[in-house]
């Protein structure tokens, strides 16, 4: 083979490893950091067997999420301070740090670590994974009902945010505080989530 033809060979054959090992770049795992000021695990439980709705969240949290869109893979994990549950009145406030509800005293933190799956159009719409309330950990399943990821127009980077929603039964974590009364134990979560990649 003449030299010339040698180097077009080894120049095409760069060329095609330049292109694949690009292309695993891309397909790479994207570390993102969960944006506290617009994250906010939320709730809603019952009062009095049905007489109302309460209503919550947690303020304090922090997290990652961790999203290959090519190989439709990732996870989340997010850590929540307890001691900021919020019910926007004081004294239920104080309350559901006692004891005899979540004692955070003992359980300041509660965690949730995921797995996304079933995407649609490079989207996850579920998240499986594990709730870790109250010193219990239980399997806890997760719909996504909206997911985006675009280039944030006033910070240049990218982000990407989901509403996520699902249901617990507060007693299977040794939470069944008025249980005896007649309350529902059943708590829906709904969980709007911002993110940043990690730089």
């Amino acid at each position: 083979m003449k030299q010339g033809n040698v180097t077009k060979l080894a120049q095409f054959a760069a060329g095609v490893l330049l292109t694949a090992t690009m292309g695993m770049v891309s397909a790479a795992p994207v570390t993102y950091n969960i944006d506290a000021s617009h994250t906010y695990p939320s709730f809603e439980a019952d009062h009095m067997g049905g007489l109302s709705v309460w209503r919550g969240k947690v303020n304090s949290n922090s997290g990652t999420v961790v999203l290959d869109t090519e190989a439709e893979t990732g996870s989340v994990e997010v850590s929540m301070d307890m001691t900021t549950i919020d019910f926007g009145h004081d004294g239920m406030n104080d309350h559901a740090k006692k004891d005899d509800i979540l004692d955070v005293e003992q359980y300041p933190t509660a965690t949730y670590t995921g797995t996304l799956g079933n995407f649609v159009d490079g989207a996850p719409t579920t998240v499986e994974g594990n709730l870790t309330l109250h010193g219990v950990t239980k399997p806890v399943s997760l719909e996504i009902t909206r997911f985006k990821c675009m280039v944030h127009p006033m910070k240049k980077i990218d982000v990407c945010g989901a509403d996520a929603a699902g249901s617990i039964d507060r007693s299977d974590f040794g939470v069944d505080y008025a249980k005896a009364y007649g309350f529902d134990m059943a708590v829906k979560l709904l969980i709007s989530i911002e993110a940043a990649v990690a730089k």
